[in-house]
């Protein structure tokens, strides 16, 4: 067969692909998640009781948050806190993805699109601070196959493009930034305006083109240097580095400021943290003098006298929380780290299935899932539908069935930040009499100044996990995916 007709197979295996995937995760729909009035809930730092004014006190949970992060909230604070996260999901009939015939990541991209609802839990941190919500999120419908098919996407997407073709971004590079077109009216209006260009900017980034800056296209490009391709399979380690090459090799001005670090062997060299924090990224100038909006510091509004003197980073930290289960002696290591408010989850999955962990109640996760078909969006319009890009339904499942494998991410925004960071984890990290190795460690210097190539010792290569004598590990850090 000639390579016509192979490439005209190709394309109509890949059709065939998209049609089913869309019939088996467009159904995929999802039941409602129960939670206990009588136990806390986290969501990345915030805490939440769903306790009556009337009801009587809670009975004692098994874990208990610090006064410092604690917050009384109400179920409709909670519900609008998580729809406010970034949600990215598998789509389909987009662009091709380098490499490949392939138009939809339905069956096997959900890690790495659990990857991205992380790296964009960074940037709302690094843009609109942890207090942020969108003002849409209570106005989300439950899901259903009719929200977003693929005819009724192409057809709002059709009538945006023909009304609003042209208009400009927030973060386009022009001599006069367009956050100042919108003085007018009072502050507050400002503000407000100003937050829901950052959010519309920084969801556009993760769209599902070979343009987007964060997209599934750019992910993929970058996988194919480490011997990854469209349909294979990914693992959290492996996204985190994508992940890091992703975000150093942005172009937008507005991602100047940012930058991502991955730890090697479950250790965090403070050095090289810090060097990443201080040093300009190369063949860009310094964040200070770039035409890019300014972060905000902390949970300020975002201002453009907002000083931004160093850029900040993302700590990607791949674990092995125990051997072909996770370890039970680490479930509340997991939720010490999700209690944080610079932790930006942590991606994972159960078996077969990956997943963006953003909290817990009791003995369950909470969960962002991937696994939702949604058809493609066209964000180079100004004013795309956001709708597909928040979820309403938050998903919860037992620590028991997460996969041991799993990357925990932290935002750190200034290298003061990232003591004040590392000083607190130790503490977290240290491990109880039973655990005996705590799931990562911090260490000064740079990771030059050790020996990295030389073998590791039996203890230093086993440290990360809870030993079995009975069991020798040889599971690799990539999940087998639906």
């Amino acid at each position: 067969m000639d390579n016509k007709g192979s490439d005209e197979v190709e394309k109509l295996k890949t059709k065939f692909l998209s049609v089913w995937h869309n019939v088996k995760y467009s159904w995929a729909l999802k039941s409602k998640t129960s939670f206990s009035r009588n136990s806390p809930v986290l969501l990345l730092g915030k805490c939440y009781h769903f306790k009556a004014e009337d009801d009587e006190g809670p009975t004692e949970a098994s874990y208990e948050p610090s006064e410092d992060n604690f917050v009384m909230g109400n179920v409709e604070a909670f519900r609008k806190d998580f729809a406010s996260r970034v949600w990215l999901t598998y789509r389909e009939e987009f662009p091709p993805l380098p490499g490949s015939t392939l138009t939809s990541d339905c069956g096997w991209g959900c890690m790495l699109r659990a990857g991205q609802m992380m790296l964009a839990q960074a940037l709302i941190l690094h843009f609109l601070g942890r207090e942020w919500t969108w003002s849409g999120a209570l106005a989300l419908q439950p899901l259903d196959t009719e929200t977003w098919t693929t005819t009724a996407a192409k057809r709002l997407v059709a009538s945006l493009e023909a009304s609003l073709q042209g208009s400009p971004g927030p973060f386009d590079n022009r001599s006069e930034p367009v956050y100042q077109a919108h003085a007018a009216g009072s502050a507050e209006e400002a503000d407000a305006h100003l937050k829901e260009m950052y959010h519309r900017t920084l969801v556009s980034w993760f769209g599902d083109s070979p343009s987007a800056q964060l997209g599934l296209h750019r992910l993929v490009c970058l996988g194919l240097t480490m011997g990854k391709q469209a349909g294979d399979w990914y693992g959290p380690a492996v996204v985190a580095h994508i992940l890091k090459k992703a975000v150093e090799k942005a172009m937008d001005p507005g991602l100047a400021g940012i930058t991502a670090y991955v730890s090697q062997d479950c250790t965090v060299y403070s050095a090289d943290v810090i060097d990443n924090h201080r040093a300009p990224r190369p063949g860009q100038v310094s964040p200070e003098r770039s035409d890019a909006p300014p972060s905000p510091q902390n949970d300020q509004p975002v201002s453009a006298s907002t000083p931004s003197d160093s850029r900040a980073v993302i700590i990607l930290i791949p674990v092995r929380l125990g051997g072909e289960k996770t370890n039970p002696e680490y479930f509340n290591f997991a939720k010490s780290i999700l209690s944080l408010e610079y932790c930006i989850g942590i991606i994972g999955g159960k078996p077969k299935q990956a997943c963006y962990f953003v909290g817990f109640q009791d003995d369950s996760l909470i969960y962002m899932d991937p696994h939702y078909c949604q058809s493609f969006v066209d964000v180079s319009t100004s004013d795309f539908p956001l709708q597909s890009y928040h979820c309403p339904s938050p998903k919860k499942m037992p620590f028991s069935k997460m996969d041991p494998s799993c990357t925990i991410g932290f935002y750190s925004r200034s290298a003061e930040d990232y003591e004040r960071i590392r000083q607190e984890l130790s503490k977290v990290l240290q491990p109880s009499a039973k655990e005996k190795y705590p799931a990562f460690t911090f260490v000064q210097g740079h990771s030059r100044d050790y020996d990295l190539s030389a073998s590791l010792t039996t203890e230093k290569r086993e440290w990360p996990f809870i030993r079995d004598p009975r069991r020798t590990v040889t599971t690799a850090g990539d999940f087998v995916l639906l």
